[in-house]
Formats: C-alpha cells, sequence, structure tokens
C-alpha cells in the first residue's frame, strides 16, 4: 500500500491545495500526515476534508482564525446533508486544529469548566498519586466508583462533603452492592473506605467514616481459575495468519501471554528498550512499580523478530507494540491487548469462558506447569505473585494430585 509520502509527490489534490491561499499550512499538514504514517487512501481522505473545510469556510463567509471544535462540528453536519461521515473524518480534522495551533494561526482549545464534583476528583487524584503513590491506571479505577457515591449522596458537590454520615454510606452500599459481582461490590467498597479516609484526613469531613462501610462478604479462593488446555492454547497460536503484519504482532503478543504469563498492561507496556538481545531477557513493568527482569525463550525471540521486522509499522513510538492504523502509536492501555486475545479466542472458536480476554493465558501457563510437576513456589516466582495464596488457587484443577488426598468411600467404591 503507496503510504502518504509517495502518495503527495504524485496527488494533483495535494499540488492544487499547496498552490492556494493557505498553502504552507497545507504543506505543514502534509507533514503531519506523513508523520502519523497514513496509507495513501486516508492521506487522500485527510486531505480532501481540508480542502471542503476551507471552501466552506470561504461561502460562510468566515475567517480561518476562527476556526475551532465548534465550527468543525457545523462544517460535518453541513458536508452529512451531501454526504457520509466515514469514521476517520473527525480524527483528520482534529488533526488539522493542531497543526492550525501549533503554527499559532487559531487559538487553543478551550478547556470544558471545572464543576464542582470535578474539582473534587482532581484533588482526590493529587492526593492519591503523591501521598498513596497510586499509578495513573489505579487512580483511574477510583474515579467512577467516587462519581456516582458523590451524585447520589453529596449532588451540591463540596459543600456537602461533610455533611456525609454513617446513614448515608450504609444505605449507598445496600443499593448499590449487587449491582455486578461479589468481586465488584467487594472493590467498591475498598474504594469508599479509601476516599472517607481522604475526607477525614483532609479535614472535609470531621467523622471518621471509613469504619461505617459495611463488608461484603466473599470467601477466598472460593472460585476456581479459568483455564484452557495445552492444545487449546496451541490452537490460539496457529490461528493467527503469520503471513500478514497484524498476525505477526498478534502471535507475538499471544506467546507472551501464553508462554510467560505476562498480564496485559505488561505486554503493552514494553518498550524496544527493555529487550536485552545479548542476554535474552526481558524487563518487564510489573504490577504494583515492581520490576522484573524475565527470560526470553528462543520461540519468543522469534516471534519478537518477525514482527520487528516485517510487522512492527515505522514509527518513532519506543513501545513495542503499535497500532496498525494510523498514527502507529502504542496501546494506551492492557485493554488492546485483551482485545487481541479476545478476538484471537474467537478466531478459533473458544467460548463460553467466564474470562475471554489476555488473564486465560496466564491461568492456562500456571495450570500446566501445576501438572506437568512445578511447584507452587516456581509457579508464584514465574508469575510474580506477591502472596503465597494468590497462587495457592492452582492448587484446586490439580485433579491428579486432589485424588491422593481422598479418603476410601466407605463400603467400598460406588
Amino acid at each position: 500500500m503507496m503510504i502518504a509520502e509517495e502518495y503527495l509527490g504524485r496527488s494533483r489534490l495535494f499540488r492544487r491545495l499547496k498552490n492556494g491561499p493557505h498553502g504552507q499550512l497545507i504543506e505543514l499538514y502534509a507533514a503531519r500526515v506523513v508523520n502519523d504514517g497514513l496509507a495513501r487512501q486516508g492521506a487522500w481522505r485527510c486531505l480532501s476534508l481540508v480542502g471542503a473545510l476551507l471552501s466552506w469556510i470561504s461561502e460562510s463567509r468566515s475567517k480561518l482564525h476562527d476556526l475551532d471544535e465548534r465550527m468543525v462540528e457545523r462544517f460535518l453536519l453541513h458536508r452529512a446533508r451531501e454526504q457520509s461521515i466515514q469514521p476517520g473524518d473527525q480524527a483528520a480534522l482534529r488533526r488539522w486544529l493542531s497543526v492550525l495551533r501549533a503554527a499559532g494561526v487559531i487559538a487553543s482549545a478551550l478547556s470544558p469548566p471545572i464543576t464542582p464534583h470535578e474539582q473534587i476528583f482532581q484533588e482526590y487524584a493529587d492526593y492519591l498519586r503523591t501521598e498513596r503513590g497510586l499509578a495513573p491506571r489505579s487512580i483511574i479505577c477510583h474515579l467512577p466508583v467516587i462519581r456516582r457515591f458523590l451524585r447520589e449522596v453529596c449532588p451540591a458537590g463540596a459543600g456537602d462533603l461533610g455533611k456525609i454520615n454513617q446513614e448515608n454510606i450504609v444505605r449507598y452500599v445496600e443499593r448499590h452492592a449487587s449491582d455486578r459481582s461479589a468481586e465488584s461490590g467487594k472493590a467498591m467498597c475498598w474504594v469508599l473506605r479509601a476516599f472517607l479516609r481522604y475526607l477525614h484526613h483532609t479535614g472535609l469531613n470531621p467523622l471518621d467514616l471509613a469504619g461505617c462501610v459495611p463488608s461484603i462478604r466473599r470467601w477466598k479462593l472460593a472460585s476456581l481459575p479459568t483455564y484452557l488446555s495445552a492444545a487449546q492454547v496451541q490452537k490460539v497460536f496457529d490461528g493467527c495468519d503469520r503471513t500478514t503484519a497484524m498476525g505477526r504482532r498478534d502471535y507475538a503478543i499471544l506467546m507472551l501471554l501464553g508462554k510467560l504469563g505476562l498480564r496485559a498492561n505488561e505486554v503493552a507496556t514494553l518498550t524496544l528498550d527493555d529487550i536485552d538481545w545479548r542476554r535474552g531477557e526481558m524487563l518487564i513493568h510489573a504490577k504494583g512499580r515492581q520490576r522484573a527482569l524475565m527470560p526470553m525463550p528462543p520461540d519468543i525471540g522469534s516471534a519478537l523478530v518477525a514482527y520487528l521486522r516485517d510487522g512492527r509499522p515505522r514509527s518513532a513510538c519506543r513501545q513495542l507494540f503499535l497500532r496498525m492504523l494510523a498514527p502507529h502509536v502504542g496501546f494506551a492501555s492492557g485493554c488492546a491487548i485483551t482485545m487481541v486475545a479476545k478476538v484471537a479466542l474467537e478466531r478459533v472458536g473458544i467460548h463460553g469462558y467466564v474470562h475471554q480476554g489476555a488473564h486465560i493465558f496466564r491461568h492456562s501457563l500456571a495450570t500446566e506447569l501445576l501438572r506437568s510437576g512445578a511447584t507452587l513456589s516456581e509457579i508464584g516466582q514465574l508469575l510474580r505473585h506477591e502472596s503465597q495464596d494468590t497462587t495457592r488457587i492452582y492448587a484446586k484443577v490439580d485433579i491428579e494430585a486432589l485424588r491422593t488426598l481422598s479418603l476410601p468411600w466407605p463400603g467400598g467404591a460406588q
């Protein structure tokens, strides 16, 4: 597929826009398109949209320096009357606004007004980051719970924080404890306790209400880990079309999940600098801001080399795995890795599991290692578990070992 730089050298549309009244801005925009790695069709669509926008601005007797997001929305509504809006059109025009702002042609984007609740969220997020040392992805998990709690208990904002009492808390938990699973209910209560401690610590509420949050009973180690057989895992690997760039990328991702048991976020945050090819090691940015050196087996090394040589798009981004569609940047979080795993499972017809994503490969690796004779301690070290209790749950799926512990049935075999 012809990339943007090659296309622009031949495009009559580009030459026409470049020779127009905004030629220098068009050249800056074209450079941005090339830098983002768009393909021929994407580059043509971007230039066509910008050309249509400039014509619409001229016809409506507006000025380019007045352009902003609201004017772009009006343009898209006008354009939608004549032709369909494509999924990438808004991104193309956001890229145009970004170029204009970098060139000082239009004003900076206006920040949306901060609501009273948003002010509370920002201050609480700062506290979690500076005082508690939480990572950004952990802080994000707090905010939906706090947002709903404040919307129901403190609709007026910060002025009502000091009025929260035990009855408010108990009634809120009773209303929402069964919204989802018991695990989600426990997480909700944990977040509420942390927030209530913050309110008392900062003097926003005179009462220490953390102890008023009810506990949700959930028996420890009550569930069974969801796992695939070794044959099913291999079937997922074989389902990747390694003749394509995306197939080579997805195969390398699945190998890291299935052979090393990495978490989704650990795969997403891998960088080119984390791989030591001479020593055959990888630096993993693990849970809880921990770092761990992991060996890189030959089959995983081969999968990564195939991806880097013939699958990874050209990009200045140092993350190992990139989006295949432009702009070619790294994944924002482990959610994209989970989607890669989910699509791979669906592709080979594996359905019906509670966990249909990246973590099922981690469970599958632990289960297979245990059945192959590895000890729970060795499995815990490989998976980097902080507590032995986390690893102990896999003993429940070692059926052969459990048979040796069973007592004979009274009266003989039934």
